[in-house]
């Protein structure tokens, strides 16, 4: 690449200029208005430090547990589909770099490669998205070849009973590229996309995820797993509570990349109401706007266990393949460390709630800015 990569968002308009429009479009934007999409990132500006000042910051420590497994900081990455569209290696891309960084990829249920593919790239934690479908023989068989593959833990995605409207996707009659398929679905028949007047992933999703899903089909997926499972799309106490009498091992506070409805908080604004209905009895993870380290010790300020990050992937993969993907997760390494440095923050557990101040903590002065 000609000019140096020094951040995260660099990756996506090399990414625009690579890639066609109809598959940048898709990875790219969000519902409707696209408000909750440009609120993501920028609910995060509305958060500023208070940094600690002469602590020896000589050693820094980024590891800690998910699940009880240990990886090297908390930053991992998020499900995003049909990774192939992006880059010919795909899922087998961000699967390696993920493992060389030693921290853990959720791979979608709509991956253009399979589990058993991707376990086959080599060791790695990594973690199962799972959608729902009508047929739950279907579910059945996919969340076994996923615990037969190795993955640790099921992400079941609860903000999807139908797919939001992105309006990109009905211009550009988005449908999946025909040499490529939904991999997890190819033996079953449901690998394809048909091309339509509409987005051809609603329509996919119309006919065969399942808008009936409630919590007592999270009831019966602990009755046909072991694995531990999290559920990624709350935004609010109640469904903390509810998530926790359903015996969930995880919560993930997300909007789904501002994809589903929009109008809904960033969701650094949500995890401070869904950290505390948790009271510590799971962890409780974020994604959504997730770009600089700065981000990363903003969440993990407001009780988030741990980040997940999506487009910065699909982007860095883009650009650069599994070159990509490993940058973008050491670059987010490298400004976490230098902001828990500058912070005074020596290892996760020293992050408080302390080390930030929001707008609407902050003195009538300054919250004009």
């Amino acid at each position: 690449m000609s000019m140096e990569i020094t951040n995260v968002c660099e990756y996506e308009e090399i990414a625009k200029q690579k890639l066609p429009k109809m598959i940048y479009d898709y990875y790219a934007s969000g519902a409707e208005d696209q408000w909750t999409l440009k609120e993501n990132r920028n609910a995060f500006s509305r958060i500023l430090f208070r940094p600690r000042i002469l602590i020896d910051v000589s050693n820094i420590d980024m590891t800690t547990t998910v699940l009880r497994f240990n990886i090297s900081m908390p930053i991992m990455i998020a499900p995003t589909a049909m990774q192939k569209m992006a880059h010919p290696e795909g899922e087998y891309a961000t699967a390696r770099a993920a493992s060389a960084a030693n921290t853990i990829m959720t791979l979608s249920s709509w991956a253009t490669s399979s589990v058993e593919e991707v376990a086959s790239t080599g060791p790695g934690v990594r973690f199962f998205q799972l959608y729902v479908y009508k047929d739950r023989d279907v579910v059945r068989q996919l969340v076994k070849r996923a615990e037969r593959a190795g993955f640790k833990a099921i992400v079941l995605t609860v903000d999807t009973p139908r797919l939001g409207r992105r309006e990109a996707d009905i211009k550009n009659r988005f449908t999946l590229p025909p040499f490529l398929t939904l991999k997890n679905f190819e033996d079953l028949d449901l690998g394809k996309m048909e091309r339509t007047n509409d987005s051809g992933l609603a329509s996919y999703v119309a006919s065969q995820v399942d808008r009936s899903l409630s919590w007592k089909d999270v009831k019966w997926l602990q009755t046909i797993t072991s694995l531990p499972i999290i559920v990624k799309g709350v935004m609010t106490a109640e469904d903390t509570r509810l998530a926790i009498q359903a015996g969930v091992a995880g919560i993930v506070v997300s909007n789904h990349g501002a994809r589903q409805l929009d109008y809904v908080p960033a969701t650094i604004n949500c995890l401070e109401e869904v950290v505390k209905a948790a009271r510590g009895q799971v962890p409780v993870f974020l994604d959504g706007g997730i770009r600089r380290g700065t981000d990363v010790f903003k969440a993990l300020a407001l009780g988030a266990s741990g980040v997940f990050i999506g487009r910065p992937v699909v982007f860095a993969l883009a650009a650069d393949g599994e070159a990509g993907v490993r940058k973008v997760l050491q670059m987010l390494r490298d400004e976490l460390e230098l902001t828990m440095a500058l912070s005074g923050c020596t290892s996760l557990k020293e992050i408080t709630r302390n080390h930030i101040v929001t707008e609407t903590e902050m003195p009538r002065t300054l919250s004009r800015l």
